[in-house]
């Protein structure tokens, strides 16, 4: 059955089972709270390429003329995407498991970041997007499940999946399936880090291989950051996770950290989080949790820290400023904001551009590159990174992805 083409906004006041303020007050949370009524109907809509005005128009959108597109489909696979969606659209997809700073919330839980994700590809990256919510976490099912699904998308976004079990879930997906597989969590938070690294090392008359960085914190978005960093040259990077920094010496290390002591932690530091900061050059938070004054202190003169965590940084930066040259957040009212909706959208943008079947280091590199790029000679200690805003950005690292995916061979167009 065709699906029907409509806007779920409207201008209903029913406030629906669980959908009131203060108990018993019997008012619809949205007459209280600007996020509810934002989110009243969801965020999003499906909307026709095509106009339907008459029978010749239904007869070439849908049958019989649907039928020889479909035929010469069947007949050469790789038409489905010129004729369908298909190369311009990325499935985004969740188990609700790691959902912001909340925790396993579950699916439903989940579609309203969801559906934030899919609109913010639209608006920065023109790529339409679809939000999926799994109700399953089993890693096979979840593999499975997405496997079926692909024939209809371009590419795949995970989103807020718990570690470690995202790893896994990825990278089986990138051997599965011969389109772009991208767990943002990682890469997305790795590439923007990287850009703002790179211009705050500018600013400073610095080379990343001069650096040496501390990150707090050895989930999905530690792990990615600090294997980015060392791609890009950074010069030594320790992360410390609850039990401290990981080190080859810790018997309590998963496959992922065990994997991860092997490529950081060159000067063989051990102990605390705190104790790795003595001298570092550059903090990277990305865990929560508070880092006291007195360990900022002890960072190198010039230090920058990148405290990430929202709603409440690591280090706040009123703190930061006392010690540190370039401070940034995740946070949008403070300078700096490491935002992953400043790479994802032009990253899959550039990839189906040119119809690539995966997204390698290389192109994420060269996305932080081109993202780096667009500061300029406007480069300044409170401007290390461009805004969301900024329009030059999606064209910049679309440009460079696909251009690199070209150079690395994964382009098929």
């Amino acid at each position: 059955m065709a699906a029907e083409i409509v806007n779920p906004r409207t201008d209903s006041n029913d406030a629906g089972t669980g959908n009131t303020g203060q108990e018993g007050s019997g008012e619809p949370l949205d007459s209280f709270d600007p996020a509810f009524a934002l989110h009243r109907g969801g965020k999003m809509a499906v909307q026709s390429t095509v106009p339907i005005r008459d029978k010749d128009d239904l007869s070439l959108a849908y049958t019989p003329g649907v039928a020889r597109v479909c035929t010469a489909i069947a007949e050469q696979p790789e038409l489905v995407n010129d004729y369908t969606w298909k190369s311009s659209v990325v499935a985004v997809v969740t188990d609700g498991t790691a959902v912001l700073g909340l925790g396993d919330i579950g699916p439903e839980a989940s579609l309203p970041v969801m559906e934030g994700k899919a609109i913010l590809f639209k608006q920065f990256g023109g790529v339409d997007a679809v939000p999926i919510a799994l109700a399953c976490t089993d890693v096979d099912e979840i593999i499975e499940t997405v496997v079926r699904l692909a024939p209809s998308f371009g590419g795949v976004n995970l989103e807020d999946i718990s570690a470690p079990r995202c790893f896994e879930i990825e990278k089986r997906l990138q051997e599965r399936l011969d389109i772009p597989v991208f767990h943002d969590d990682q890469h997305g938070t790795a590439v923007v880090t990287l850009a703002a690294l790179r211009n705050a090392a500018r600013l400073t008359g610095r080379g990343l291989g001069d650096l040496r960085a501390v990150i707090s914190g050895a989930g999905a978005a530690g792990v990615a950051i600090a294997k980015m960093l060392l791609e890009a040259g950074l010069g030594d990077v320790a992360v410390a996770d609850r039990k401290g920094i990981v080190s080859a010496d810790r018997e309590d290390l998963t496959p992922v950290k065990r994997e991860l002591a092997e490529l950081t932690n060159k000067a063989g530091l051990s102990g605390s989080l705190e104790d790795a900061l003595a001298g570092a050059d550059v903090f990277i938070g990305v865990s929560g949790g508070t880092v006291p004054e007195a360990a900022v202190a002890s960072m190198a003169e010039g230090a920058f820290v990148f405290a990430m965590a929202n709603p409440n940084p690591e280090v706040h930066p009123d703190v930061a400023h006392k010690y540190a040259a370039v401070v940034a957040t995740g946070r949008s009212d403070y300078p700096n904001q490491i935002n992953n909706v400043l790479a994802f959208p032009g990253i899959f943008a550039g990839a189906l551009q040119v119809r690539a079947s995966r997204i390698t280091e290389g192109m994420k590199i060269a996305a932080a590159e081109a993202l780096a790029s667009v500061v300029g000679d406007d480069l300044a200690a409170d401007y290390v990174i461009p805004s969301p805003f900024d329009e030059r950005v999606a064209p910049a690292v679309t440009a460079a992805v696909a251009a690199a995916a070209r150079a690395e061979g994964v382009a098929r167009r």
